[in-house]
């Protein structure tokens, strides 16, 4: 017991600072913590995996060694202190919906959770998770979106609605891109663009694009799949 209660000091004091406690250090919640900690964000790792937490001190702001399914142990982690919790338990549905209910149940923190198929996903929602992931599904659509087209990349900001990263197609270089006429003829819209040795800068009305530029397109996923097909 007084070995939980030393590292809820700990992690107290990281609560109180730019923080997000990441239940679940499987290949999705360790990529998120890591790019949360690239970021700049203080971060909590906590898993049952003796050996994962191991492979992680050092790596994180503090990584510990826990039952997630029990409140008592989370609270001595002071997880309810944090602004944002992420549960990213991946390989034990039951696991994941018991921590997912005590964290709700603690009324602080800010409840993003992993879903491994729809029906987990369905459940979470049932809960009142509010940020329900779903990492493979939306990885499978994406890939679909590049498959289908000549994308770059592709990300989707809501159904219907994406955003995508293309080369310049001939056909809208070498004029300002309000003589191209994209939104009224193919009803998508060039946010930014970045020149083949440069950087990436807004684009507006004037910005005049060239061979081998690389722009970012936002509009209806269809209009979207049809422009990146053009020639």
């Amino acid at each position: 017991m007084a070995r939980f209660a030393l590292f809820g000091e700990s992690s107290r004091r990281i609560a109180q600072d730019d923080s997000v406690a990441v239940i679940g250090l499987g290949q999705f919640g360790s990529a998120l913590a890591l790019e949360l900690m690239a970021t700049g964000a203080e971060v909590l790792g906590i898993d049952a995996d003796e050996d994962i937490v191991q492979a992680f001190n050092g790596a994180l702001t503090q990584v510990v060694r826990a039952d997630s399914t029990k409140e008592e142990t989370l609270r001595q982690l002071s997880v309810h202190e944090f602004d944002r919790v992420v549960i990213a338990i991946g390989d034990n549905v039951r696991s994941s919906i018991l921590t997912t209910s005590i964290v709700l149940g603690m009324e602080g923190p800010e409840v993003w959770a992993k879903a491994v198929d729809p029906q987990h996903g369905k459940i979470l929602e049932q809960l009142g998770v509010r940020h329900v992931i779903r990492p493979e599904q939306a990885m499978g659509r994406r890939v679909a979106h590049l498959v289908r087209g000549t994308a770059l990349d592709y990300l989707e900001i809501e159904p219907g609605y994406s955003l995508a990263k293309l080369l310049a197609v001939p056909g809208i270089q070498g004029a300002p891109l309000d003589q191209a006429g994209l939104r009224a003829t193919h009803g998508v819209t060039v946010a930014a663009y970045r020149r083949a040795d440069g950087e990436w800068s807004n684009a507006d009305h004037t910005t005049v694009l060239g061979a081998g530029d690389t722009i970012l397109v936002v509009g209806p996923t269809e209009k979207i799949e049809d422009f990146s097909r053009l020639k």
